[in-house]
């Protein structure tokens, strides 16, 4: 009786025990690696020819590029919105504002702390006439100095980025005769409930009335 306990305990701990091993160390090729079962003794191996990897077919070569032929296009391929501005303000200001600065002007915290070389302002003549697809190829592929951001923006946040970017010209370079009829200049600043924040808190800004834009006094919100 103590044999056979003894024999059922210890035979699912080994049975068990060979199962897990198995499955920590399987049979695999690390990267790069030296293969006898293929002619040409790679184990990497190249995709089927005439198929795509799932999402990576990228039929809309213009939004996946920028260029029409061999030439940058100057056209965004979706519609503009203020989600878009929005989302291309908050990734411009993630991965272009520390060497650009938030104005775009190339005065970013990076170059003010000694970087080798300044990039260059946005609001300079060449790249205010610069095409959109140029700005997304070098966003793509980089360009001098600057590394490519292929792996850490999406397509669709390139763009976005850009067409931030095209405010950012404008709010910069804008004459008198752009402002719409009954804006005031400057803009009315905003208002700020209590505290205006600090670098641990947010402030908390208080909604114009629909006659502030004209300078009247701004309406609390309700608490």
């Amino acid at each position: 009786m103590r044999r056979m306990s003894f024999t059922l305990v210890v035979l699912p701990v080994l049975l068990l025990a060979g199962c897990r091993l198995d499955m920590h160390v399987q049979p695999r090729f690390n990267p790069m690696a030296k293969s006898d079962f293929f002619a040409d003794q790679r184990s990497a191996r190249l995709p089927v020819e005439g198929t795509v990897a799932r999402g990576q077919l990228h039929e809309d070569t213009y939004f996946y590029t920028g260029k029409i032929g061999n030439n940058a296009g100057d056209y965004l391929p979706f519609p503009v919105s203020d989600e878009v501005l929005h989302r291309g303000r908050e990734r411009f200001n993630v991965f272009c504002a520390p060497c650009h600065s938030r104005l775009g002007d190339g005065n970013g915290f990076i170059p003010q702390r000694g970087f080798p070389r300044k990039p260059p302002s946005f609001h300079i003549e060449r790249l205010r006439k610069a095409p959109l697809g140029y700005f997304y190829d070098v966003i793509s592929n980089g360009f001098g100095i600057m590394p490519d951001y292929a792996s850490q923006i999406p397509p669709r946040d390139r763009w976005c980025i850009i067409a931030y970017l095209r405010t950012l010209q404008l709010s910069q370079n804008a004459a008198s005769s752009d402002v719409p009829a009954g804006q005031s200049v400057p803009s009315v600043p905003p208002a700020f409930r209590g505290d205006p924040g600090s670098g641990a808190t947010l402030p908390v800004i208080v909604e114009p009335s629909p006659n502030a834009m004209n300078g009247a006094e701004m309406k609390q919100e309700p608490k």
